[in-house]
């Protein structure tokens, strides 16, 4: 069994033929449409303004300050100098009297200087040779631990023993006080001297109470 193959008709060319030449056409209508579509750049003329610099001012010129004339002033006349009276004086066909003698005062010699007081020499209480014992320590002060400073005033007679004993300062406990008190009031001491006349006079007398570490 064998095929042949059939020749295309006319008609068949022809609209093969109208089929070529339409996509040509298409095709062409496209590229002007794309041509057309297209932006166009347009070119624009540059301007440039030239900005002209201001105009300086010219200073303005200043008014002088006005000077005021200041007035002249007149100088005071100096005046006439007014007339002193003069005083005459008369003189006396008399004589003056004799001014009066002053008698002198009758000069009282001056009384005697009085003699220079003779130096004090203060009482003492210090020395060794008075050997005055030291107060006892209190036996309940010394449990307590009590200490202290009193400070006694002692009046001395020209014999050298102690009038009186007062406390000046008191050293906190009374314990203490008394025991200074009663110690000091049996000590000796050297009299105060006027010259080399023994007087009676006033010591101050410190004890010290402080326990041995």
């Amino acid at each position: 069994m064998s095929y042949a193959l059939s020749r295309p008709t006319t008609a068949r060319r022809g609209g093969l033929l109208g089929i070529v030449i339409g996509a040509h056409v298409g095709v062409f209508l496209i590229i002007m449409a794309a041509k057309t579509v297209a932006p166009q750049i347009m070119e624009m003329p540059l301007i440039v303004d030239l900005i002209q610099p201001a105009q300086e001012k010219p200073p303005e010129a200043k008014p002088l300050p006005v000077v005021k004339p200041q007035p002249v002033r007149q100088q005071p006349t100096p005046q006439k100098p007014q007339p002193v009276p003069v005083i005459e004086a008369t003189q006396s066909t008399q004589p003056a009297p004799a001014a009066p003698v002053a008698t002198p005062p009758d000069i009282k010699p001056a009384p005697p200087a009085p003699p220079a007081p003779e130096p004090l020499t203060q009482a003492r209480f210090d020395a060794d040779y008075l050997a005055n014992p030291a107060p006892p320590y209190p036996p309940l002060s010394r449990r307590m631990g009590e200490e202290g400073k009193v400070i006694l005033r002692v009046s001395v007679t020209p014999q050298g023993t102690a009038d009186s004993v007062e406390i000046k300062t008191s050293s906190g406990s009374q314990r203490l006080d008394e025991a200074a008190q009663k110690t000091v009031r049996h000590w000796k001491f050297i009299p105060a001297k006027r010259g080399d006349t023994a007087v009676q006079s006033f010591v101050l007398v410190p004890i010290i109470f402080k326990l041995e570490q």
